[in-house]
This record gives C-alpha cells, structure tokens and sequence, in this order.
C-alpha cells in the first residue's frame, strides 16, 4: 500500500480548498492508498523555526532533529520519511503559500528527514521516498495578469525550490481561478477536475 500525506492549509473550515482536499482524500482512498491528512490550521501547527532547526547541513544537525520532542512535529517528520506521495492544497496569498504552511517546510522538511548536505552550498542527497507532489492552489488573479504581473512565483516555490529536497519527485500542480466569483457549477466542476487529477498522479495501488 502506498502512503500519500495530504496537507491542507486555509483557516476557515468552510473554505473551497476544504472541499477540494476532501474530495483528493475520498480519491486516494479509493485507489487504495493509505493517506494521512493534516488539516494544519485545526491541529494547530505550529510553524515557528525554533533556534537548533535554523541549521542546514552536517551530522550534528541531524542528531539533533532526530531528538524532537514536539509530539506533532516527530509525527509529521516520520510520515514525510515513509511517504511516496505528497498533496497539498492551499491558497496563493501574496504569491506565497500561507505562513503555517512555510513553517511546515521549514520544520518537516529538515536534514535527515527528506535530505541531506554534506555541506551548506552542495546539493541534496534525497532520503524522503516522495515519488510524486500533487499541488492544487486556489486565486483569484487571472492568468492574464498572474503571467504578465508576477510570473507565478508558486511554481518557482514548489517545483525549483521544494521538490528537489523532495528527492526531485514528478510535480503536478494546478491553478483554480478566479475562485470567489466562480458559480457553483464551476467549482462543482474543478472540484471533479482536481479528484481526477489526483488519480492520474498517484495511480491506484496494485
């Protein structure tokens, strides 16, 4: 069985990427993947780097990280080192993803977990077993003005950035939007659109 964590960061319970997450959940599930969902507003994650995690590269570091006493950090830590899939669905605020999501990368995403330095200018070695990173934003900026503006800088985030200390898994990412105009029947649409998506990404268990 193929392990998928699926992390959701939007404050309010009754937002679109709620229903979006949901819906990768319910898909996963029944492709027969085990999959660990983290609602990281409700679990009340805390994304504050604490000092000892500000490092980067070498042995004692790892030591370290591997000593963490936070219950739900050591959780999050150990199912990123067992996964082989890896979906998130979050806003696009200010071209970034929301800052409880930022601290999950810098507090999961560590050496000796999904990678390691030998040292602080070299170039990952992967250790996480992350296959494939399925990524679904929600905006409301048009293409149009994303492309001409900003140059979607998430893409530069999630797939140059954060992927290649992933191990360098196949990253499939999409954009819905404008969200908070769009009909019902748009998000009914996109929300049939996104479970197809995951199935296409993470396949069904064999």
């Amino acid at each position: 069985m193929s392990l998928v964590m699926l992390l959701l960061a939007h404050p309010r319970p009754t937002s679109y990427c709620h229903a979006l997450a949901e819906r990768i959940g319910e898909q996963l599930i029944g492709l027969g993947h085990e999959v660990r969902s983290h609602d990281l507003y409700a679990e009340r994650f805390d994304p504050i780097l604490t000092t000892y995690e500000s490092h980067t590269s070498g042995e004692e570091i790892e030591s370290v990280l591997a000593r963490e006493e936070d219950p739900t950090i050591a959780l999050h830590r150990e199912e990123l080192r067992q996964a082989e899939g890896l979906a998130v669905v979050h806003p696009n605020w200010w071209g970034m993803p929301p800052a409880i999501l930022t601290g999950w990368i810098n507090r999961i995403v560590v050496p000796g977990v999904a990678y390691r330095l030998e040292d602080a200018t070299g170039y990952p070695e992967p250790l996480a077993p992350i296959q494939d990173l399925l990524v679904v934003n929600t905006s409301d900026t048009t293409d149009e003005r994303e492309e001409t503006l900003y140059k979607d800088p998430l893409a530069s985030i999630w797939g140059r950035c954060v992927a290649p200390y992933l191990g360098g898994p196949r990253v499939t990412r999409r954009v819905l939007r404008p969200v908070t105009d769009s009909s019902d029947e748009q998000r009914a649409a996109w929300i049939d659109e996104v479970g197809t998506l995951a199935a296409d990404t993470f396949g069904a268990v064999s």
